[in-house]
């Protein structure tokens, strides 16, 4: 029996009543595709970090394919590598596990598959003008730019996650749009000058849209206001607050109590003498009257 029971890639990425966009809009239509696939993994208890590490291997060949301008067999490598990306998650879910760092290895996943594609148009790219590989040509520097500028996205979802908000994916152009847009880039270089500026808009106005997203988000957090029953102390937190109290001041309590009995056992020890002092002012009461006016006279 497998004990690797807890916590891998976890559930998503759009924040609650938040329409998804753009292609990603198609996610449960391709998990729906992908159900077999799934049932199978779930049942011979594979691990979601094989398919992590599938849609890595997917996105390698889809760059190979697309340094050597091969646009079909990129096209089937990067469904490829969508479904890897899509499958890690939905067997971790269907398994009912959910590792933290399972996380961290489905988004390194993504990062380094996304740098291979791109690595392998700019190949494409430096191939363009001339024999051999022309790396300072303009179409190289538009696909680093393009390259740089998907990131973005990516960073502001996790800024984001980090600050407690709804990790979230998606378009105006997400990773299946990049996906899109290489391919299309591969397969028309005439236009892949156009296709690398949009990508650079789309990637900047995603980005924003993230953030904004992220920010209402947190301002409706910081409005929603404190529920009453949150201010009431309960019956079991007052038992708790009274327990703690009396752990506090049982020693003061102790302390007194001895206190009480020596003051008690010196009561007892001086009762005897107060007998005597008390007839003794008895017997000088009459002298006390006599020798009064006497005092007074000569005063």
């Amino acid at each position: 029996m497998n004990t690797d029971v807890a916590v891998h890639h976890p559930v998503p990425t759009t924040s609650r009543g938040t329409r998804m966009t753009g292609l990603y809009a198609l996610k449960p239509w391709f998990t729906g595709r992908l159900t077999p696939i799934i049932n199978t993994a779930v049942a011979r208890r594979v691990s979601p970090d094989v398919f992590t590490a599938a849609g890595v291997i997917a996105a390698g060949a889809a760059g190979t394919a697309i340094a050597y301008g091969w646009w079909p067999l990129a096209a089937v490598f990067m469904v490829l590598r969508l479904a890897g990306a899509n499958l890690d998650g939905a067997v971790a879910r269907a398994r009912g596990m959910s590792r933290p760092w399972g996380f961290v290895v489905n988004e390194l996943g993504d990062r380094t598959s996304d740098l291979l594609a791109f690595a392998g148009l700019a190949v494409f790219a430096a191939r363009q003008h001339g024999p051999g590989l022309n790396w300072l040509s303009w179409p190289v520097l538009q696909v680093l730019l393009a390259a740089l500028a998907a990131t973005l996205p990516t960073f502001a979802s996790l800024a984001a996650a980090a600050a407690g908000l709804t990790r979230r994916n998606g378009g105006p152009l997400g990773k299946t749009e990049r996906c899109l847009f290489l391919v299309l880039a591969t397969a028309f270089p005439v236009i892949m000058p156009i296709l690398l500026v949009q990508l650079v808009n789309g990637s900047l106005l995603t980005t924003a849209l993230r953030l904004r997203a992220a920010y209402r988000e947190l301002k409706a957090h910081r409005a929603q206001p404190v529920a009453v029953h949150d201010m009431v102390i309960e019956p079991t937190e007052r038992v708790a607050l009274h327990a703690q109290f009396d752990a506090i001041t049982q020693p003061f309590t102790a302390a007194h109590q001895r206190f009480n009995a020596a003051t008690q056992r010196i009561d007892t020890t001086t009762y005897p003498c107060d007998a005597p002092t008390q007839r003794l002012g008895a017997v000088t009461v009459p002298f006390n009257l006599v020798t009064r006016p006497m005092a007074e006279v000569a005063a």
